[in-house]
């Protein structure tokens, strides 16, 4: 398993689906996911270290698990089938669930879970780019830096 780490999230043109981009925290490749409107939202609020008026779901999670004193050690993106990614919460019990690569990142950003993706899910579905394409990625952070999550509700 790599250590992931998460760039953001974006909309891609001109279909409007939201993209989550993680990056190896120790190399040169990319991890696109798609993602639904309401997970790139929640993505975003995290990222931004905004907390909404009311929890949302992934706030509401993360709730339960304190209260519970459950910890989420890791996320793992384990697998890659006929396009839609896999991935598994860790939790400090032992336990492990199933769930979206989305809804894992989300509530990985709120806990502090590290993010893992297989050698294999990274082969298969990784970009690399190398250092003279650091500009582009530079280029999508500073997008990042500048929209709102408020931007994800608009109708295109």
């Amino acid at each position: 398993m790599l250590q992931m780490e998460v760039v953001g999230v974006r909309v891609e043109m001109p279909t409007n689906q939201p993209i989550v981009l993680l990056k190896e925290t120790s190399g040169d490749r990319y991890l696109p996911i798609w993602i639904g409107m309401t997970e790139a939202t929640a993505i975003a609020l995290a990222q931004a270290e905004e907390p909404p008026p009311r929890p949302l779901t992934h706030d509401l999670f993360r709730d339960v698990l304190e209260a519970l004193g459950v910890r989420l050690r890791t996320v793992n993106i384990v697998a890659l089938r006929d396009g839609i990614f896999f991935a598994d919460l860790v939790f400090s019990n032992g336990v492990e669930v199933s769930a979206r690569p989305s809804d894992s990142i989300a509530l990985a950003l709120r806990t502090g879970a590290t993010i893992y993706a297989s050698e294999d899910v990274i082969q298969e579905a990784g970009v690399s780019m190398p250092d003279d394409q650091e500009d582009e990625v530079e280029k999508f952070r500073e997008f990042l830096d500048k929209i709102t999550p408020e931007d994800f509700g608009r109708a295109g």
